[in-house]
């Protein structure tokens, strides 16, 4: 494996005030699942500082050789190996159960009928009581949060027609018609925002 160590200057600028979020959202986890862990420095930086869980990295196949040299070079004891996990093929873990999941920069990423799966996936998966946090940027009332963000959503579909920032409301309506309820709304660096889901009791 090379040793170079794949870098996301964002990854680097959000990691703190995503992990002041997460210490209180995911208090009460034990096992977080991380959906599309990129480069892997999520992982390597949340593992070790909320060392009551276990963080279970995952990506698409060509992803893992960056994340597990992250983790070579950065190891916890909480922090697993990734697994491959493709929303195209629907993919779930068998064996692991997870009461909370996490996803940064994915739903502006992928199409939105993978967004579509994904949500199918947690709410399918995720026991009750269980978290879904969800960061990345979303436009509010059908208008864009901000001039760079409509910037970066022209760039997006540019590469890719499928992806773009998508609508709140749509997001909420979403976890909705999968048991899950918007708990928390946070303000995030760069026009981000994190959103925290709960799976409804029954």
């Amino acid at each position: 494996m090379s040793n170079h160590l794949p870098f996301s200057q964002a990854c680097e600028n959000n990691r703190e005030p995503i992990l002041a979020v997460l210490q209180s959202t995911f208090a009460q986890s034990s096992h977080v699942l991380e959906i599309g862990s990129g480069t892997g420095q999520h992982g390597v930086y949340f593992a070790p500082r909320l060392p009551h869980l276990v963080w279970q990295t995952s990506d698409l196949a060509h992803n893992h050789a960056g994340i597990l040299a992250w983790h070579a070079a950065q190891p916890a004891a909480n922090l697993r190996a990734p697994f491959v996990l493709d929303l195209n093929r629907g993919d779930w873990p068998d064996g692991d159960h997870f009461d909370a999941v996490f996803t940064s920069n994915t739903a502006h990423i992928v199409s939105w009928p993978l967004v579509q799966r994904m949500f199918a996936l947690v709410g399918q998966h995720l026991p009750d009581g269980g978290r879904f946090a969800i960061y990345g940027p979303f436009n509010y009332g059908g208008s864009f949060t901000s001039e760079s963000n409509r910037a970066f959503d022209a760039s997006l579909r540019q590469r890719d027609p499928r992806s773009g920032i998508r609508h709140f409301e749509d997001i909420v309506a979403l976890a909705r018609s999968q048991s899950l309820s918007l708990l928390q709304d946070h303000a995030m660096p760069a026009n981000n925002r994190l959103l925290v889901f709960g799976k409804a009791l029954t």
